[in-house]
């Protein structure tokens, strides 16, 4: 039966079924394909283009940008965590993007988008699409080794300095300089601030370095040493809280705590690390850790965080006598198909489609 809306009369999404379950079974569709099915009818591209429909159809969807050991190529895939199921993204337009270390990855998650930075170009990938679109070119054709999102923009880090992005007026824009030198970059962004770091190289024969980047006050200033020392791991901002994963031995994750500048055990599920191989990268959204590991592995771990808890020392785990936000964790793993065996990730970002 035809619906009727205003004085104008509309055939309904799926003929037979009420409105409501038709859009149910046009939730369940993965985002790559909805381009496709905006162009069934007229009535499911109203429903799928629509704010509100939007705003329920979108769910969280995992970005892995992936190097294969045996042939150097870099391909980007999607992981949708609630199906296990993987999706391949179109190759990206960046001729500058010829080594895994060779650009910096950002997103918006709540715009879908994921922003790629090499050389001297930019380019863009939109879920809404599927497609890459080329951005403003990187100003003086720096080379960015870390970004991450602060406040709806961009901020870019890498030896010629600092540059903001903002995607509204598709521009760049100078930051103050980072007064220091890193070997190699490890960043994070909390509550407005970008944290970088080199972390802790063997022979650890020297303390590592680390900058903290004000993006009100445009300011570079070092790194507290307690934040700087015991980041020793893969890095994920969750909850504006910032956690690390040892990719060594069997430590625990561990969160920082600002008042006290010292790093405090997670309690719960310990890291499957039977399931993961090294090297990893993480990213964190929604009270969700996403942690992907060589062969693609996935492991998300649930965040809960508890109040009035015994605080412990994350160096010897000693209970220190205070109390505080504590925080739990529980993982689940989800295996990659196994002709990813050959994938190393270089970065991941959280976006919903």
């Amino acid at each position: 039966m035809a619906v009727v809306e205003g004085d104008k009369e509309r055939e309904p999404l799926i003929p037979g079924l009420p409105d409501e379950v038709a859009e149910l079974c046009l939730l369940h569709v993965p985002y790559p394909y909805q381009a496709l099915v905006r162009s069934v009818s007229s009535s499911w591209n109203r429903a799928i283009t629509h704010p509100a429909f939007k705003k329920t159809l979108s769910r969280s969807y995992l970005f892995v940008v992936a190097v294969n050991k045996a042939t150097g190529k870099i391909q980007w895939q999607a992981l949708d965590p609630s199906s296990a199921r993987w999706f391949v993204l179109p190759p990206m337009p960046l001729s500058d993007a010829g080594g895994q270390t060779s650009f910096a990855c950002a997103s918006l998650p709540r715009q879908g988008k994921l922003f790629v930075m090499g050389m001297k170009t930019a380019v863009v990938y939109s879920t809404a699409t599927n497609q890459w679109s080329v951005a403003s070119g990187v100003p003086g054709g720096r080379s960015f080794f870390a970004a991450e999102e602060v406040n709806g923009r961009i901020v870019a880090v890498g030896e010629r300095g600092t540059g903001i992005y903002d995607p509204e007026k598709d521009k760049w824009t100078r930051g103050a300089a980072l007064s220091g030198e890193l070997k190699r970059y490890e960043a994070a962004a909390v509550e407005g601030k970008v944290y970088v770091t080199e972390g802790w190289c063997w022979p650890f024969t020297r303390r590592p370095r680390g900058w903290a980047y004000d993006s009100e006050r445009d300011t570079w200033r070092e790194m507290r040493e307690g934040l700087r020392d015991g980041w020793t791991g893969v890095s994920v901002a969750v909850e504006g809280k910032l956690f690390v994963i040892p990719e060594y031995g069997d430590l625990p994750v561990k969160f920082y705590d600002e008042g006290t500048d010292t790093w405090r055990c997670v309690a719960g599920d310990r890291f499957p690390r039977e399931a993961m191989q090294r090297p990893f990268c993480g990213r964190g959204l929604d009270g969700k850790i996403y942690v992907v590991s060589s062969g693609l592995n996935v492991a998300i771990g649930s965040v809960v965080f508890v109040n009035n808890v015994p605080q412990h020392d994350s160096h010897n785990d000693n209970n220190n006598g205070g109390q505080g936000v504590g925080v739990e964790l529980t993982w689940q793993v989800v295996e990659a198909p196994p002709a990813f065996r050959e994938f190393s990730p270089s970065s991941c970002q959280v976006l919903y489609a």
